[in-house]
């Protein structure tokens, strides 16, 4: 498991795969999205405007899973 960890008080799911590589930009989130399987504390979840606050648990199919940490 990977830690992301953020500056702010949360992060965009678009945003957080751009920082955790699973996508190269963030305009590729959206498509991403609609192919793969998200999780994000045991729920599935694909809208890129989700915010992660610091200690939540994501899984992304076929790039892992991360927790988000205070930075």
């Amino acid at each position: 498991m990977k830690e992301i960890a953020i500056r702010t008080e949360y992060i965009t799911l678009g945003q957080f795969l751009k920082l955790s590589d699973c996508i190269a930009t963030g305009g590729h989130a959206k498509f991403f999205l609609q192919e793969n399987q998200v999780i994000i504390n045991g729920e599935a979840d694909n809208r890129r405007g989700r915010k992660l606050y610091a200690g939540d648990r994501v899984e992304v199919e076929d790039c892992g899973v991360f927790t988000v940490g205070k930075g």
